[in-house]
């Protein structure tokens, strides 16, 4: 009995280990496919719904991904939108950085007597620093451009393809199992579709949140324009990391142009920092998790597990995938233990 358990174990932890490797070295397949896997199950209903309605497969398809490009375009449009006016804001910006540096400059030689000859000599080594970082930074930046370029190819074509072709899918899934469990196999499909859509509202709502609290916390602070600031750092969130620092930027730069103080830009650091934690640690897992039915514990690692296994992309993606696991585990009884445990413990467990 012990030996039994104890290679059942071995078999797990061997499963986990192979599939964690299969993810990791196949991220650059199953990334855009799993996208694609996302938007095909929420546009579905709208594609059927449509089709019912007399058009063509093709043409619904066509129409429901120029919907999704749009969207991606407007979030584009507002992201080329907040460079621009960054670039505008430059000369007054650099008029600043000059008059902080002949402050910064006189007080470090009266109060610590370091001379200017010195001190241009740490500027020269901090821009040689900056410069490498800079063009190790470009280069990644290059590689995930183009990587995302490819993705943003194939993810619509994935798409497409899986919509189209859904029914051969779908019975090809079918005979891999037996017919007494296609019943609940059809559950475990249409309960899917169902939590995708609960996924993509669970982030809505993050969003608005994210929005309200930025609003609020520039507002405080005074900032000219708080609520389109917060709004468009808000919708920039979608684009993990960056997206924050690029959404503060503009409302930074016009805190340093606006007041004479250090304080003001500071305090808008303090508040999209504190909401972006709140964001990720709070808000993030309630909404997300609260919408997908699984308990925030094994929501926080889906997002910790995903990170490292396919970066921002996991983050996003290994959420959804978490919910399905427990979608199939709650219709298997030998999978009891595994719906009990990722379950929120609200209402009864289905026997």
């Amino acid at each position: 009995m012990y030996n039994q358990t104890k290679v059942n174990w071995l078999k797990l932890l061997l499963f986990i280990l192979v599939a964690s490797l299969l993810l990791y070295f196949g991220r650059n397949l199953f990334i855009p496919l799993s996208f694609a896997l996302l938007i095909s199950f929420i546009l579905y209903p709208v594609c059927r719904w449509l089709e019912n309605k007399g058009l063509a497969r093709w043409l619904t398809i066509a129409l429901c991904l120029l919907l999704v490009l749009g969207a991606f375009g407007m979030l584009l449009w507002l992201l080329v939108r907040q460079i621009i006016r960054f670039t505008d804001e430059w000369p007054n910006l650099k008029a600043k950085l000059s008059q902080t540096w002949s402050k910064l400059s006189e007080y470090l030689e009266h109060t610590y007597e370091i001379d200017t000859a010195r001190q241009k000599e740490w500027l020269e080594s901090m821009a040689t620093e900056v410069a490498t970082s800079a063009f190790n930074m470009a280069q990644e930046l290059i590689y995930t451009s183009a990587v995302g370029v490819v993705f943003l190819v194939l993810i619509p074509l994935y798409a497409a393809l899986i919509l189209y072709y859904r029914e051969q899918l779908a019975a090809a899934l079918f005979s891999l199992f037996s017919r007494s469990e296609h019943k609940n196999l059809k559950i475990i499909l249409n309960e899917t579709i169902t939590t995708y859509y609960n996924f993509i509202k669970g982030m809505v709502v993050v969003y608005v949140v994210v929005g309200i609290l930025n609003s609020i916390g520039l507002l405080l602070l005074g900032i000219p324009h708080a609520v389109f600031f917060g709004i468009i750092a808000s919708i920039l969130t979608f684009i993990p990391y960056v997206g924050i620092v690029i959404g503060a930027i503009l409302p930074i730069t016009v805190a340093w142009v606006t007041f004479d103080s250090i304080w003001y830009p500071l305090g808008v650091v303090i508040v999209f920092a504190v909401v972006q934690y709140l964001e990720a640690n709070l808000i993030f897992p309630m909404a997300v998790s609260y919408r997908l039915q699984v308990n925030m514990l094994f929501t926080l690692l889906a997002i910790v597990a995903g990170g490292i296994l396919w970066g921002a992309s996991g983050m996003i993606l290994f959420i959804p995938f978490l919910a399905i696991l427990k979608l199939v585990a709650d219709k298997h009884k030998d999978m009891r233990a595994i719906s009990l445990m990722l379950g929120t413990g609200k209402g009864k467990q289905k026997e």
